[in-house]
């Protein structure tokens, strides 16, 4: 995501830091650059027209810090402003006063609205809470199947009438369910169209008006660029409004939407897809999301990421294993599994700072297939195998090939590999510094 905004940025920055002082001129000239590079991300023009303005009062305007140079002033106030841009503080959904919260999940067909109700719910599941998940979409062929299907895969209830029944009764009586059964969020997956009409946005006013609606999120398409701000200014200006989510961030290499939708609707963003999978809906953060574009990571995230995928028990067990050289190709393969379970490689390296911009290394290059081969060659191997590595012979290698369906000399790299990474942290468990902060260690040692 804002891959291509991303490097332009980095750019500038690169110029400015080259120069041991800056005078206006300099300024406006980074900022013309700054400007051009948001309107190719597709930003709005007024946006990007008071951005770059706000930037230059205050790069031009403001002394730099002491322990700033000219340079890192100029990058300081940037960030700043561009978090600013994007809401500052996340915003997180509201709670009704009295049980169920309702959420009303609007867009337009093809954006995902549906997909993110189920995403959203499975997402409130994990924080302990017990949502119920309302097919109140009767008109779009198969949408109350889809939501069943998805609603099943995350194990959180379905409520439906069938596509017989007015959208609005519907609502009533899954509010009337939910109330009864103890569940809490409700989230109604509302119709939707291929365009916005007024049918529509009547009939999502009618739900409004006798429903006690907590929240209207707006499901918006990242990659339509300004079609996404427009339909979320049209869909604020008929029903006001609570949060936006975007969805396909992850593929989109502009964003324009992510940086405009704040700006025009006044409406904060709330959440972001981030992959097709039902855990890629995660909350927005508008410092984190800033930090990246800026090719400065996002550290924090890459901490609750793995968080999320690492056992308690077993990183225990691993830190152990890795204090006593007692490693075996069985505790590889279970660190590649938990960063498998953190997401795409490319998103991860994107939030460790300096590798915000893939295209500039020169030297790594992200294979997820490699991931994949690796996996095979381990699970090919018996038990006794994975556990003493030094075992393996010529033979037993062509059979692990041939069962893997890799080459012996992708096997023998994977052995070369392992081996190198017990030899580093055999090092690492033999220096004092390992000692001391060694405890609670929860990183992958694969390299």
């Amino acid at each position: 995501m804002f891959e291509s905004l991303s490097a332009k940025l980095q750019n500038v920055f690169k110029k400015l830091r080259g120069k041991a002082a800056l005078n206006e001129r300099d300024v406006d000239e980074a900022l013309r650059e700054v400007r051009l590079a948001l309107l190719e991300a597709d930003v709005n023009f007024r946006v990007v027209k008071d951005f770059v303005a706000r930037i230059r009062e205050r790069a031009i305007g403001q002394e730099a810090l002491r322990h700033l140079t000219p340079a890192q002033h100029v990058i300081k106030v940037v960030s700043e402003e561009l978090t600013a841009l994007l809401g500052t503080e996340p915003a997180k959904l509201k709670v009704a006063a009295k049980p169920p919260t309702i959420i009303m999940v609007a867009g337009l067909h093809g954006s995902g609205k549906t997909t993110t109700a189920a995403k959203l719910a499975n997402l409130l599941k994990k924080q302990g809470k017990n949502p119920l998940l309302v097919a109140a979409d009767v008109y779009r062929p198969a949408a109350i199947t889809q939501l069943e299907m998805l609603g099943s895969q995350v194990g959180v209830k379905v409520f439906s009438l069938g596509d017989r029944h007015d959208p609005v009764d519907v609502c009533k009586a899954a509010v009337k369910f939910a109330d009864a059964e103890g569940l809490d969020p409700v989230l109604l997956d509302v119709a939707g169209r291929l365009h916005i009409d007024e049918e529509m946005m009547a009939e999502l006013k009618r739900i409004r008006k006798v429903v006690p609606i907590t929240e209207v999120l707006l499901v918006v398409d990242a990659m339509t660029g300004q079609d996404a701000v427009n339909v979320a200014q049209a869909f604020n200006e008929a029903l006001e409004l609570d949060g936006v989510a975007l969805t396909k961030l992850d593929t989109d290499a502009r964003g324009g939407a992510a940086l405009s939708v704040r700006a025009v609707t006044g409406k904060p963003i709330k959440f972001v897809g981030t992959s097709e999978k039902m855990d890629g809906l995660e909350p927005f953060h508008p410092d984190r999301m800033a930090s990246r574009i800026l090719g400065m990571g996002d550290v924090l995230s890459l901490i609750e990421k793995a968080e999320a995928v690492v056992d308690e028990d077993k990183a225990r067990e691993l830190e152990r294993k890795m204090r006593e050289d007692e490693l075996d190709l069985d505790d590889y393969l279970g660190q590649l599994e938990q960063m498998r379970k953190m997401g795409p490689l490319d998103q991860i390296l994107s939030m460790i700072p300096g590798f915000g911009n893939l295209r500039q290394l020169q030297d790594i290059e992200v294979d997820e297939t490699q991931l994949v081969r690796v996996t095979a060659i381990i699970r090919s191997m018996t038990k006794q195998e994975r556990r003493n590595p030094e075992i393996l012979n010529a033979s037993r290698k062509r059979r692990i090939a041939a069962g893997s369906g890799t080459s012996v000399q992708d096997v023998n790299r994977l052995l070369k590999q392992f081996e190198e990474a017990r030899k580093m942290i055999k090092n690492l468990a033999g220096a004092e510094q390992f000692g001391k902060h060694g405890r609670g260690l929860k990183t992958s040692f694969l390299q």
